[in-house]
C-alpha cells in the first residue's frame, strides 16, 4: 500500500576466497543464468523443457540481470519484459506489483518455486528479490499446470538453492534517500550428501518521501541432501520482518498529478499520511520441501510441499480528493480529505504438488509424460477498520491533528482449499514435430464467514475443467514456430445480492509465435502474438448491484531478444503492444473502452558492457537502458489521460579480485510522472531519479 520514489543507490560486493568444488552441476531449470540466457525453464510445462519447446511466451530473468540493473525489489527486475507492466503505482516498498498482458497478476499469479503464493484483500506474501536466483514469467493462461490463477500469466519466483560451490558474498547497498542494506549468499558443500546455501537482507534507514523510514529483513536458509543415486531432498525456508511507515506519492487526484490545479502540482515527495499513527509491521515465515526419486524404471516421482505464514498490521492515512472528496479543488481552497485506514491480517497456506514424469514410446512418436495431483489451502482472518480523517493542506500541510479511531467495517475467515488432477503429453516426431497435450480438473471449496454480519456468511462447491494444445516445428536453423490455445479460471469471493458466491472467472486464450535460438550467438528471440479474453468478470457496485457479466478481451504482440553477444556485451530488448477492451458489462459506458492502469504500448532496451582482461580498465563495466510507458487512462470511461513516459537507466561497476562496486541510477534525468492512475482520485507518482 506504500509508495516509494527511489532514486539512485550505491552497492558494494565482497566475495571472500571463492573455491568452486567438483559437483555434477546445477539444474537448469532452476540453477544460475549465464549472462542473461538460459536454456530451459520448469514454469512452463513443471518439468525442465527448453524454452523454445514451450507452446507460450516465456521470458526468464536471471541474477545477472538482476544486479547489471541494480533491482531492489522483484517487480523492478521486471520492467524490461514484453508483456509485462511492472510497478504501476510507482515503487511500493511493501509490495511487487505487475500487470501481464493487462491482468493484474500481483496476487493471482504469484508463485514460489512453483507453488502458488496465493493473495486475496492485504493477505499476501512479500518476495525480497535477494534471495532469488531467477524470475520467470509464463504469458498467458496457465490453469492447466496451476489451476485458478490470473488469465494474463504468471511469475514464478525461483530461490536460490545449493550448488555445491563455495559461496562467500556480502553486498553493501546505499541508497541516495539515506537508506542501507547488508545482503549476503553464503554457501557451500558439507560432504558428499549435504550442500547448503543462506541469504537474506538486512537494514533499512529513510524513504524518498517524506516521513517514510523503517527497517526489514529477509532470511533464506536451503539444505540439499542428496540421500543417495537416486534421491534427493532440498528443504526451503524464509523468515521476513518489515516495520515501516509508509512511502508518499500515490492516492493522489488526478487534478494536481496528470493535470495542474490552481495551486499547481502535487510534490512527488509529500506524504500525506500521520506520521504518529503510520505503520506497517509484517512477520511471515516459510518452510517447505522439495523430493525427487528417480524409480528403477526411469520414472521419476517428485513431491513439493510449503507451508507458510504472515501476520501484518497496517495503518496509515491517505488522500482521497479534495474538499467534499471532489475530483477539482475549488480555489482558494487546496485541501485533501484524507481516509484512516487500519487493518490487521493473518493469512496461513498449505500447498503440495505430486508429480510422476517419465518417457515412453509408441512407434516413431517419443512421449514424455508428467501426471500430477496438487492442493492448495488458503486461510485469510482479516479485520478492516475505516474513518474519514482530518483534512490537510496540499502545500503547506500540518501534521499531528488528533484522528478518530477507525470503526471496524469487515471481519471475515475465509478459506479455499482447491485440488486439481492433471497430466501432459509432449510428443515428439518426425525429426522437429513437437505437440504438447494439457487436461486438469480442479475442485475447490469455499468459505466465507462473516463475523460482522453472521447471516452474510456463504460457502461453494466448484468444478473447472482446464486444457491446453500446442503444436511447433523445431528447424535445423533454430527457429521454431508454435501455435497453441488454453482455456483457464479463477475463482473468486465476491458474492451476488443474494449473497452467493459467483462462479469462477473463465476464459481461453490463442497465441501463435516464433522463438529463435541461432547458433551464431548466445541468444534467444521471441514473437508471440496473442488473443485472450477473460469472462464472468464481476462487474457494478453496491449501488447499482454486483453482477457476472463481463467480459475484457486482450490482444497483442510481444517481441523480446535476450543476447549474450560475447564475453563483453549484453543485451535485452522488449516491444509490447496490446489493444485491451471491455466487451461487456452491467455499465454500458464501458463497453467498448480499455480498463484504467495498463499502458497499451510499451518498449525497452538495455546494454551492459564489460571490459575485458587486454584492456587497461579491465573489470569496468557500463550499462543503460531506454524504457517507453505509453498513455493509459485515468478512469474506465476514458475520458482521462495519463500521458505516456519515457525513461532512462544508468549502470557503472567494477570488480576486481574478490571485490566490486556498482554505482546504479533509475530515472536518470529525474523525470517527474505518474505511473497510472486507477479512477481520477488515484493516481502514483513514478519513481524518482538523482
Amino acid at each position: 500500500m506504500s509508495q516509494h520514489a527511489a532514486a539512485q543507490q550505491t552497492g558494494q560486493t565482497i566475495q571472500l576466497d571463492t573455491v568452486v568444488v567438483e559437483t555434477d552441476g546445477g539444474d537448469a531449470a532452476t540453477g544460475p543464468v549465464d549472462g542473461y540466457v538460459t536454456e530451459a525453464t520448469a514454469t512452463g510445462a513443471k518439468t525442465a523443457t527448453p524454452i523454445e519447446e514451450i507452446p507460450q511466451a516465456v521470458s526468464v530473468i536471471g541474477r545477472d540481470e538482476m544486479d547489471d540493473r541494480g533491482a531492489q525489489k522483484a517487480d523492478e527486475a521486471l520492467r524490461y519484459t514484453a508483456g509485462v507492466f511492472a510497478q504501476p503505482f510507482g515503487y511500493d516498498s511493501d509490495t511487487n506489483w505487475m500487470y501481464i498482458r493487462g491482468f493484474s497478476a500481483t496476487q493471482f499469479g504469484a508463485y514460489m518455486d512453483g507453488l502458488q503464493l496465493y493473495g486475496y484483500g492485504f493477505g499476501a506474501f512479500f518476495v525480497d528479490s535477494n534471495n532469488l536466483e531467477r524470475i520467470e514469467v509464463l504469458k498467458g493462461a496457465a490453469s492447466v499446470l496451476y489451476g485458478g490463477s490470473n488469465p494474463g500469466g504468471i511469475v514464478n519466483y525461483v530461490s536460490k538453492r545449493p550448488t555445491g560451490e563455495r559461496i562467500r558474498e556480502l553486498d553493501f547497498e546505499l541508497s541516495e534517500s539515506g537508506s542501507a542494506y547488508l545482503g549476503f549468499d553464503i554457501g557451500d558443500r558439507i560432504n558428499e550428501a549435504f550442500d547448503y546455501r543462506f541469504s537474506g537482507r538486512l537494514g533499512g534507514g529513510s524513504g524518498a518521501s517524506d516521513f517514510a523510514d523503517g527497517w526489514r529483513g529477509s532470511i533464506s536458509p536451503a539444505l540439499h541432501w542428496k540421500l543417495n543415486d537416486a534421491t534427493d531432498l532440498t528443504i526451503l525456508a524464509n523468515a521476513t520482518r518489515i516495520d515501516e511507515r509508509h512511502n508518499g506519492g500515490a492516492f493522489l487526484p488526478y487534478h494536481g498529478t496528470v493535470l495542474p490545479a490552481h495551486f499547481g502540482r502535487i510534490d512527488r515527495d509529500a506524504n500525506f499520511t500521520e506520521p504518529d499513527l503510520d505503520t506497517y509491521e509484517r512477520e511471515q515465515y516459510s518452510i517447505g520441501y522439495e523430493f525427487e526419486h528417480l524409480l528403477d524404471n526411469d520414472w521419476t516421482v517428485r513431491q513439493n510441499v510449503r507451508f507458510a505464514y504472515s501476520d501484518l498490521h497496517e495503518q496509515l492515512l491517505y488522500p482521497y480528493g479534495y474538499t467534499g472528496y471532489a475530483n477539482e479543488p475549488v480555489a482558494p481552497d487546496k485541501s485533501l480529505e484524507r481516509i484512516n485506514f487500519e487493518h490487521e491480517t493473518n493469512v496461513s497456506t498449505l500447498t503440495a504438488d505430486n508429480q510422476l514424469e517419465g518417457k515412453v514410446d509408441s512407434g516413431p512418436i517419443n512421449h514424455s509424460l508428467l501426471f500430477g495431483i496438487d492442493y492448495k489451502l488458503f486461510y485469510l482472518d482479516q479485520v478492516q477498520k475505516g474513518s474519514a480523517g482530518t483534512r490537510i493542506d496540499v502545500t503547506d500541510p500540518d501534521y499531528g491533528t488528533a484522528q478518530s479511531d477507525p470503526a471496524v467495517y469487515l471481519n471475515q475467515e475465509l478459506t479455499q482449499n482447491q485440488l486439481g488432477f492433471y497430466a501432459q503429453d509432449q510428443l515428439r516426431f518426425g525429426d522437429g514435430w513437437l505437440v504438447t497435450l494439457n487436461g486438469r480438473y480442479d475442485r475447490v471449496w469455499t468459505d466465507v464467514e462473516n463475523l460482522l454480519t453472521p447471516d452474510d456468511s456463504t460457502d461453494s462447491q466448484e468444478g473447472a475443467f482446464s486444457g491446453r494444445a500446442g503444436v511447433a516445428y523445431k528447424f535445423a536453423n533454430g527457429m521454431t514456430p508454435y501455435a497453441s490455445v488454453a482455456t483457464f479460471f479463477n475463482p473468486v469471493f465476491d458474492t451476488d445480492a443474494a449473497g452467493n458466491l459467483f462462479a469462477p472467472e473463465t476464459g481461453q486464450q490463442y497465441e501463435v509465435g516464433l522463438k529463435y535460438r541461432p547458433s551464431f550467438v548466445d541468444g534467444l528471440f521471441t514473437v508471440a502474438l496473442f488473443d485472450l479474453t477473460k469472462q464472468n468478470v464481476v462487474t457494478g457496485n453496491s449501488v447499482i448491484g454486483m453482477s457476472q457479466i463481463g467480459e475484457v478481451r486482450s490482444r497483442g504482440i510481444e517481441v523480446e531478444a535476450k543476447a549474450n553477444i560475447n564475453k563483453n556485451w549484453r543485451v535485452t530488448a522488449a516491444f509490447t503492444a496490446m489493444d485491451i477492451e471491455t466487451t461487456k458489462d452491467a455499465d454500458g459506458a464501458i463497453v467498448g473502452k480499455t480498463p484504467y492502469v495498463v499502458p497499451e504500448t510499451q518498449a525497452s532496451l538495455w546494454l551492459d558492457y564489460t571490459f575485458g582482461a587486454a584492456s587497461a580498465v579491465k573489470g569496468l563495466s557500463i550499462g543503460g537502458g531506454v524504457r517507453y510507458i505509453g498513455a493509459s487512462w485515468a478512469d474506465n470511461e476514458n475520458t482521462l489521460r495519463v500521458p505516456e513516459a519515457t525513461l532512462f537507466d544508468a549502470h557503472l561497476g567494477y570488480s576486481r579480485d574478490n571485490w566490486g562496486m556498482d554505482f546504479n541510477v533509475n530515472n536518470l534525468l529525474d523525470k517527474v510522472y505518474v505511473a497510472s492512475c486507477q479512477t481520477s482520485l488515484s493516481c502514483a507518482y513514478g519513481e524518482g531519479g538523482p
